[in-house]
């Protein structure tokens, strides 16, 4: 299909033009652009396609900042400046309300743009692997292999080869050092690099999270143990850089990346970093959860404790709570904060939060929200006033919805990360609730992702 003009963006990022009634939708496309695209599913009202030439550039678009752009799978949005992204933003938030909702809402608030649109992540993990991804020009070239040593990204969509990177521009320094003085010292020392075909190599990931209070935690992956080569990689990055305050390494002879089921050993420091959200200081040990934006998560929490219009007396319940943050940022302003969470490990964490922000109001506990809020559970910690939700990108279950649908406290507020199953829930609780407040917070600038914040109160 030739000379398409794209005229929006639709949910995933995915820009969007029409044809005699038809939507199809692409990636790789700006509102504005004229293409030519070929189809890969076609139906009755809609198609998929890839553009496989850009006809006229849309004058919306910028450069790219980073040379890495449309390799790396980091960024989708770098060649839109950033109050078009936040725009696109905003109408994702609106159209998921209206086409898949299908909801009643006041207007939606301005979304809150962060303020720093680079250097912003707390947190990175480099790959390492002895395949690298190759660039058009180099894949006719039988001079260069792909069998070469690289460290950074995965390209998008490609498990099995990773990005070179030269700079990532989405953390502050020194992370772009640490990861090359690794590279270097692995590569001077002869050590592998993991191969993830094979399901073999030493070297396999880095990663390194950035406080505001100054203090840095990496950990290096290793495929195996070697004590000699693990310890010696180690006293190098600890005499290299002086502000690493936790420097840990973890052994992962698995199939995958996860680090759940494994057990981080600290090397040098406490084993964990502080960080601060407003007066709450918050314990993050290497496998805990914790917002990727630091200052956009402050920010985040700020709009939930305004949307919430607390007085003291209420009892708030905290579902999905990860370490905490969202109940003892709360919890100044309520009665009581009652946080449940499936992961065993993040409310060992929640509680030493609570203690360390000296919050004795406040009890966690691990298990399916859905099972444990039966009427003795609820007896026992009290009928919540409030009930806060921040589940993971797939939304929150049927069942859960049943079961707050059954509990019927006064206020939920809605936290979420895909606008597309937050409407999708909110339509199951329209039935008791009515939308009081919609505020979008863009946690990720130049991606595709969007946090939105939703208030909704009972009907009477």
């Amino acid at each position: 299909m030739e000379n398409l003009l794209v005229t929006g963006y639709a949910a995933e990022g995915k820009s969007l033009a029409k044809h005699e009634g038809k939507v199809i939708f692409m990636e790789n496309a700006v509102p504005g652009d004229i293409v030519t695209v070929r189809l890969i599913k076609n139906k009755k009202d809609w198609a998929e396609g890839l553009v496989i030439g850009v006809n006229t550039y849309s004058p919306e678009r910028i450069q790219p900042f980073c040379k890495h752009f449309g390799i790396c799978g980091g960024c989708q949005w770098q060649m839109l400046p950033y109050e078009k992204q936040l725009e696109y933003k905003q109408d994702q938030v609106l159209q998921s309300l209206k086409r898949i909702g299908k909801l009643e809402f006041p207007e939606i608030r301005p979304i809150i743009g962060s303020a720093r649109t680079t250097g912003y992540r707390n947190k990175l993990e480099y790959t390492f692997s002895n395949r690298r991804y190759l660039l058009k020009q180099e894949l006719a070239d039988p001079e260069i292999s792909v069998l070469q040593n690289a460290a950074g990204f995965h390209a998008r969509g490609i498990f099995d080869k990773v990005v070179d990177v030269d700079i990532c521009y989405l953390q502050d320094e020194p992370t772009n050092r640490i990861r090359k003085e690794v590279r270097s010292w692995a590569l001077e020392n002869r050590v592998s690099f993991y191969d993830i075909l094979r399901h073999e190599g030493f070297l396999r990931n880095v990663q390194v999270r950035m406080c505001r209070t100054g203090e840095i935690m990496v950990n290096i992956v290793f495929g195996y143990k070697d004590e000699s080569l693990q310890y010696a990689l180690l006293r190098h990055l600890q005499n290299q850089f002086q502000a690493i305050t936790t420097l840990l390494y973890t052994i992962n002879p698995k199939w995958n990346d996860s680090l759940n089921d494994l057990q981080p050993v600290t090397f040098y420091g406490k084993g964990y970093v502080l960080e601060k959200l407003e007066k709450f200081s918050f314990k993050i040990g290497p496998k805990s959860f914790f917002q990727t934006n630091t200052a956009q998560a402050e920010r985040l929490y700020q709009v939930v404790r305004d949307m919430a219009e607390l007085d003291g007396s209420e009892t708030i319940y905290d579902l999905y709570c990860g370490t905490g943050s969202i109940g003892i940022f709360l919890s100044d302003m309520a009665k009581k904060v009652v946080g449940i969470e499936l992961i065993p490990e993040a409310i060992n964490d929640a509680k030493e939060n609570a203690l360390l922000n000296h919050i004795y109001h406040a009890a966690f506990f691990a298990g399916d929200v859905s099972v444990i809020c039966n009427d003795d559970f609820l007896e026992a910690n009290g009928r919540p006033d409030l009930i806060i939700s921040d589940p993971p990108r797939s939304g929150m279950s049927d069942k859960l919805v049943a079961k707050l649908l059954e509990i019927a406290a006064d206020k939920i507020i809605y936290v979420s990360c895909n606008p597309a199953t937050q409407a999708r829930d909110l339509h199951l609780l329209s039935e008791k609730y009515q939308i009081s407040a919609v505020q979008p917070v863009d946690m990720f600038p130049h991606t595709l992702h969007i946090e939105n914040v939703t208030a909704l109160f009972l009907k009477h």
